[in-house]
């Protein structure tokens, strides 16, 4: 009889995690859709949503193919302010934004801010080609599951998610045009000072 109780509660708590889970990507899934059909949250220029109440990333761990060895977590920039940021080698304006983030990088202290990009594409090789023509310093992580991309609910490429030094989604960036890159220099530098 015990074993069958232990056996329900494990099974219980891994229902509760999942349904927790589920139901924080439905939420922040409805956050970037709504944001984009209707702001909800102060929205800049349309495509970058300032969260009114920041939402926790969720877990993820993926392989570097670049700028890094071993694998990348949720967790290694804990600490810093951070900006995931998930694209694909056949993206066109990821040709404008992976140089502007190598830059912002640069720009900030590295105890302080980190970029980590997220390649959705489903081979090496091709992410890999895009980064010889337009390389980054940073780590790149790939993803070729989507299982990232769908736990973020990323809503189009490329898709960025600035995250304070608590581990928590301040904004999300959907797309990138000239311009992007001096209001993304900015939320960064009021990121830091704040905490």
């Amino acid at each position: 009889m015990s074993d069958w109780v232990a056996t329900a509660e494990a099974m219980l708590m891994k229902l509760t995690r999942r349904f927790q889970f589920l139901l924080r990507s439905i939420c922040l899934a409805g956050l970037v859709c709504s944001a984009l059909v209707a702001p909800i949250a102060k929205a800049e220029r349309g495509s970058h949503i300032m969260l009114d109440e920041p939402l926790p990333q969720p877990a993820w761990e993926l392989p570097l193919i670049a700028n890094g060895e071993g694998t990348v977590t949720d967790s290694t920039y804990l600490g810093r302010v951070t900006y995931v940021d998930f694209w694909a080698s056949w993206c066109g304006p990821c040709r404008l934004s992976l140089p502007a983030l190598n830059r912002l990088s640069k720009e900030f202290d590295a105890a302080d801010f980190g970029v980590v990009a997220i390649s959705v594409d489903y081979v090496d090789e091709d992410a890999l080609d895009f980064l010889k023509r337009y390389p980054v310093d940073y780590p790149v992580a790939i993803d070729k599951t989507g299982n990232s991309g769908r736990d973020f609910a990323v809503a189009g490429m490329p898709s960025g998610y600035l995250i304070g030094r608590d581990g928590l989604i301040r904004e999300v960036h959907v797309g990138f045009r000239k311009g992007d890159e001096a209001l993304l220099r900015e939320q960064i530098q009021a990121l830091i000072a704040d905490s």
